[in-house]
């Protein structure tokens, strides 16, 4: 059973949503707004005086002007290089050769607290030049936050560590409020836009050992992309396997081509249809969704995790 609604356009081909074609211009519904608000620049000068990274700036995430406008951000944690390269993203692949900056958990806490944050999100890029994939230095910023800033609400963005159980046994026991990993794509699709060295069951089996290891009391997310060749049943597959997978909380939204080097886009999925797959969703058991053309990973990310605890009766 398909749970989009049917009047939804299906291609015939039955590889995509719509036409595989690379559309030559962005369509009306995608806009990003300028910098507005007296947050942006001192979000900005803050992330700049203390040389911290985020995903907002390296991934060129449309949403950056409203977020930074807000007074919000998300901390890239173990530099701003990614051992792996993904199709879909604009992050810089460099091999660090096992260099890590030991003072970034105490100078992401400083910030969290001068900020003042009620919500965080930090995330990081993948290390495989490191034994536990950066796990110890995730914990141990996660540990750094309750210090400096016990209210403070944490969500924490992991890549899949090498799939060793022992490095996610450690970040999840440094007790987080969210544990999320992104499935990205559906299953037919995951060895094209992701680097060799993921996979989809890996993000799968990572999800739910979180659970596993992290109790009923962690809360889990993950998120899709649309717009990049899937077909409605592979879309509907994925999230049945999120929830197999215990998953509380999911956000899809648009794939935007970095550059004429990256994946291209399929199709611009329109407002209506994320509106269809938001309930579809819900309907399967998420606690939370936030779909749209726009939502990224962090999108709303305090709201989502709120909706979660009032599924829960907390």
């Amino acid at each position: 059973m398909v749970l989009l609604p049917s009047s939804a356009p299906v291609s015939s081909s039955a590889t995509a949503l719509g036409p595989t074609v690379q559309p030559d211009r962005l369509p009306a519904w995608i806009r990003v707004r300028p910098p507005r608000g007296p947050a942006y620049p001192e979000v900005r000068g803050l992330l700049d005086e203390l040389r911290l990274g985020t995903v907002c700036r390296e991934a060129r995430c449309p949403n950056l002007p409203e977020c930074w406008s807000a007074g919000a951000a998300t901390l890239l944690l173990l530099g701003t290089d990614c051992t792996r390269r993904c199709s879909f993203c604009a992050v810089t692949t460099r091999w660090p050769r096992g260099e890590v900056d030991s003072t970034e958990p105490a100078r992401v806490a400083e910030a969290v607290r001068r900020w003042g944050l009620r919500y965080v999100v930090l995330t990081q890029v993948c290390r495989d030049d490191l034994s536990d994939g950066g796990a110890a230095l995730l914990a141990e910023t996660v540990r750094r936050i309750r210090g400096e800033s016990p209210p403070t609400l944490v969500e924490l963005l992991i890549g899949d560590l090498g799939g060793s159980r022992a490095a996610l046994a450690s970040v999840v026991e440094s007790a987080p409020d969210v544990l999320a990993h992104n499935l990205e794509t559906v299953r037919r699709l995951s060895p094209e836009l992701r680097d060799r060295r993921a996979g989809y069951d890996r993000s799968l089996e990572l999800l739910a050992r979180a659970r596993e290891i992290g109790g009923p009391g962690l809360v889990t997310k993950s998120s899709l992309m649309l717009g990049t060749g899937e077909s409605s049943e592979e879309v509907e597959e994925a999230l049945r396997d999120l929830r197999r997978a215990s998953v509380d909380l999911l956000t899809m939204g648009q794939y935007l081509r970095p550059s004429p080097a990256h994946h291209p886009v399929a199709r611009y999925v329109p407002p209506e249809e994320f509106s269809a797959w938001r309930d579809a969703s819900l309907g399967l058991g998420f606690s939370g969704v936030e779909a749209g053309p726009l939502v990224r990973s962090s999108y709303r990310a305090e709201e989502l995790f709120r909706a979660a605890r009032r599924a829960r009766g907390g």
